[in-house]
């Protein structure tokens, strides 16, 4: 720009003119390459410090150099010389000021944010903790819950939990050597090969339930004879009869096929079970298994499965006043009422991010601001640095906003004239 200026300039006054841009001669082309330095990079990484952290102070410097080599020119022509350079002066370190609280502010914001981020993760990984906990805790307070609701104190919860296992495995078992005899039976009667992975829940369901009404059986004619009832004893008899046979028959006569080989190749093929011996040692399978588990924990534990099929209670004792239930809290209740509690702490935080972010880049615009004012009236426009955002909008001037002054008050007969002479 100056070369062209000078091409329209006489030979006899180039020199002078030379002599007259010097201050400036020189901006343009530094200007240009710290413009090019600061926006241009070899990495997105380094592209994006520059961008961040450098650019708007070397704009700050470079616009205080421009403002401060041409108010060189209105010096000669200037009043009040020192107050204009003192002002100038105070500009340039109102400016050295302000880029530094600008990289202030940048370490400052990145701590506030690490801090926030931190701040998110513990309370999401406290959120997920309680999920989990409750997930964890749920059979327990089920438990509990149905302890209170279905019986009274007394309940034996470890003959209970082994009379569902036990039902459960031994389901399990007679589901496996049920397995093939049912396969046939189902392929022979619809022509097809059942599917297994669908046959072998329903049979072991199916199985479950047939175990744990043998149990009530026996529980059903335990209370008859301990009533000493012969109605219901002969009634409970003829019933156990029969549930003692289809399990023999269909369950267990199917375990002593099972090791029927095995007592074959003991005997050198010199004993061979019949239907009478077979039926009998199912039978004595069935009643030594029953006899077994019932005096272990069945005789506990199925009153209680009948008490919670019927919802009764166990026991018939006296009333006694229930103990005050736990109070359920919430497993996200906790997390919540602390959000909620430290709301005005995260307004408050986040007016001081926006102070933050904010404060460093208007601090810089002032003092490029204050570099044209100076030259203007030799005084600056804002009193560096901003302390938060209520200072820069107390200090920021309203031109043209000024209100009128108000009428002078009218003087009452009360009030004397002062002339300032004698009255």
């Amino acid at each position: 720009m100056i070369h062209s200026i000078q091409a329209f300039v006489p030979n006899e006054w180039r020199s002078a003119v030379d002599l007259l841009a010097t201050p400036v001669s020189w901006i343009p082309g530094w200007h240009a390459a710290m413009v090019n330095l600061m926006w241009y990079g070899d990495s997105s990484i380094e592209v994006i410090f520059k961008r961040v952290v450098l650019l708007l102070p070397v704009m700050l410097l470079l616009s205080g150099i421009w403002i401060t080599m041409i108010s060189l020119y209105t010096i000669p022509f200037r009043s009040n010389r020192n107050r204009f350079v003192t002002a100038m002066l105070t500009s340039w370190w109102d400016a050295g000021r302000s880029a530094w609280f600008y990289w202030a502010g940048l370490v400052r914001f990145a701590v506030l944010l690490v801090g926030w981020t931190w701040g998110l993760l513990r309370l999401a990984a406290g959120m997920v903790a309680a999920i989990v906990r409750h997930t964890f805790q749920s059979p327990l307070r089920l438990l509990d819950w149905t302890s209170r609701n279905y019986f009274k104190p007394g309940v034996p919860w470890l003959a209970f939990l082994a009379l569902i296992v036990w039902s459960a495995v031994e389901a399990l078992i007679f589901m496996y050597t049920l397995q093939p005899t049912l396969t046939e039976v189902l392929a022979g009667i619809t022509g097809y090969e059942p599917n297994l992975a669908l046959l072998a829940p329903v049979l072991w369901f199916f199985l479950f339930f047939l175990v744990l009404g043998s149990f009530a059986c026996v529980y059903a004619l335990a209370e008859a004879l301990r009533k000493k009832d012969i109605i219901g004893i002969l009634q409970m008899t003829f019933v156990e009869l029969f549930v003692m046979f289809f399990e023999v028959i269909f369950l267990y006569r199917e375990l002593i096929d099972a090791i029927t080989p095995w007592i074959a190749q003991q005997t050198n093929e010199g004993l061979q079970l019949g239907l009478t011996a077979t039926l009998l040692l199912a039978s004595f399978g069935w009643i030594g298994v029953r006899g077994m588990t019932w005096f272990l924990f069945g005789r506990y534990g199925t009153p209680a499965l009948v008490a919670v099929l019927a919802r009764e209670t166990i026991r018939h004792d006296p009333p006694v006043a229930p103990a005050q239930a736990q109070v359920q809290v919430d497993p996200l209740r906790g997390p919540i009422v602390t959000l909620k509690a430290e709301s005005e702490w995260f307004k408050k935080q986040a007016q001081t991010a926006f102070e933050l972010m904010s404060l460093p880049v208007l601090q810089l615009f002032a003092a490029a601001v204050n570099f044209a004012v100076v030259v203007i009236g030799s005084r600056p426009m804002f009193s560096l640095p901003f302390r938060s955002i209520e200072d820069l909008m107390v200090a920021t001037p309203k031109i043209g906003n000024a209100k009128p002054a108000p009428p002078p008050k009218p003087l009452t007969q009360s009030e004397p004239l002062h002339t300032g002479g004698a009255v």
